[in-house]
């Protein structure tokens, strides 16, 4: 990780960093993009503004202090990305053309209950309508309300995020956790499936949510989330299993794949 001080801002030298393939395609859902090259947004309340592009970023008006407490982990610079597109390469001719694709993939690791919360807000939607809840919800209190905050709400009193059927399921997940009984700060010391088994005592939480909260929020990279692309992925390319030596960081592999063949197909059909 090789950064400068400049003034009120953060320069960031980080070849393995491209902020349209990290920040918009449905990771995290609290980034606007205000200009090619430019972002703004947030990590639970810390605010960020960030633009750059070619491996040299600036972030505006954030502290030392900052960077290294939140940012820096929040973009996962601390994990050589070009290692592991290697070993992907290596083992896998699909997984090559992928990392060869989207070389600028990172994981965003995020605060696990806004990715528990953001992700329940995901099911059966699509990225611009999700934004728009996190959105709402975050201008409604000021903040990112906590487990704490939400439940005290009703899926009625949350018709203002016009989220649907999906106000149940946050009224839910907020209950258990302000209630002690499904207490996140334990999730990222569990094996993976007691972890996963544990989300998955949400209303509305399956297996996909739980992994795509498990892989962004609690950091287990072997989460491997199943959704309608990634399942043409593992027909199409994996239909034997994906491959067993990569299970560690599987997760992370999937952000690859999952990049690679939403865009080459939407590519197809222009």
């Amino acid at each position: 990780m090789k950064y400068e001080i400049s003034g009120n801002n953060i320069l960031l030298f980080e070849p393995d960093l491209i902020l349209d393939e990290v920040l918009d395609t449905g990771q995290a859902f609290g980034w606007e993009k205000t200009a090619p090259g430019h972002y703004r947004g947030y990590c639970l309340d810390e605010y960020l503004e960030i633009e750059g592009e070619d491996g040299r970023f600036t972030l505006r008006d954030t502290s030392e202090e900052a960077f290294l407490k939140v940012w820096a982990k929040y973009f996962d610079l601390e994990t050589d990305y070009a290692a592991l597109r290697r070993e992907y390469s290596a083992a896998d001719p699909t997984l090559k053309e992928a990392c060869e694709f989207s070389r600028g993939i990172r994981l965003l690791r995020q605060d696990g209950w806004e990715a528990l919360l953001s992700f329940i807000f995901s099911s059966n939607n699509n990225i611009t309508r999700i934004k728009g809840i996190i959105s709402r919800l975050r201008e409604h209190y000021g903040h990112f309300p906590t487990a704490e905050e939400l439940c005290r709400e009703t899926p009625e009193s949350l018709g203002f995020l016009r989220s649907g059927f999906r106000a149940r399921y946050c009224v839910d997940a907020a209950k258990k956790v302000a209630g002690g009984e499904i207490d996140l700060g334990k999730i990222p010391e569990m094996p993976y499936e007691e972890a996963k088994k544990t989300l998955m005592g949400i209303c509305g939480v399956g297996p996909k949510v739980a992994d795509c909260a498990l892989l962004s929020g609690f950091g287990k990279t072997e989460a491997f989330p199943m959704d309608v692309w990634m399942k043409r992925v593992m027909e199409r390319y994996y239909p034997g299993g994906f491959p067993e030596e990569l299970y560690r960081t599987r997760g992370i592999a999937q952000l690859y794949l999952f990049n690679y063949i939403r865009k080459s197909e939407e590519a197809a059909r222009v």
